[in-house]
């Protein structure tokens, strides 16, 4: 009598940390931030909030610099959400990842991963920052308040939009929850974020 054979599940999970490890290794020395800790030089080692307190300090004063008008937005926001480094990947599964914190008037209200199946990343890896606006109190209390928020689905969180002058749009201002993607070369327009997951995290 023959035997049934059965085919293996492809566990998918696995996959995409194995792709996630995979972008880290490739886009380590290419993110668009500088790298807080040199490479083997562990008497300057961070702790790893730390470090992601000056990615994100330093994220933000390359986003004052590319697009007039962000430092006062962002200055009259009720927060804002910093993820200086999104590592994405599209071999055989997309998967980005990163983290990052939020900042409510100036100060650290705590730090978050974001999870994603796109955020506008080409074939093969990538790094991107990401920055969320929280220009609404009512939608930031709503997100501290969340056990794990998505964008698109939790909230409407709309493009911020940059002017033909370089600075952002009168309407972006207006709007609740508005994002910004950004790679080496400055802002992306038009790159939505929904879909996006994010949890709290202690890093």
């Amino acid at each position: 009598m023959k035997q049934a054979t059965t085919t293996p599940r492809i566990r998918r999970a696995p996959i995409a940390l194995s792709i996630l490890a995979l972008s880290g290794a490739l886009v380590a020395g290419c993110t668009t931030t500088p790298a807080s800790v040199p490479a083997g030089d562990s008497s300057n080692a961070q702790s790893a909030d730390a470090r992601i307190n000056s990615d994100v300090r330093q994220t933000l004063d390359r986003l004052y610099r590319v697009v007039a008008g962000s430092r006062d937005m962002v200055a009259h926001a009720a927060g804002v959400l910093v993820f200086p480094s999104v590592i994405g990947g599209s071999l055989i599964i997309g998967a980005q990842h990163g983290q990052g914190a939020l900042l409510v008037r100036g100060r650290n209200a705590g730090y978050y991963s974001t999870t994603s199946a796109s955020i506008g990343f080409q074939a093969g890896v990538g790094s991107k920052a990401v920055i969320y606006v929280f220009n609404s109190a009512a939608a930031l209390a709503k997100f501290q308040a969340s056990d794990g928020w998505t964008a698109g689905a939790d909230a409407v969180v709309a493009v911020g939009n940059i002017g033909a002058n370089g600075s952002v749009d009168s309407r972006t201002v207006q709007q609740p929850v508005v994002s910004f993607v950004m790679n080496n070369a400055g802002v992306e327009g038009g790159v939505s974020v929904n879909g996006s997951k994010i949890t709290k995290i202690v890093p």
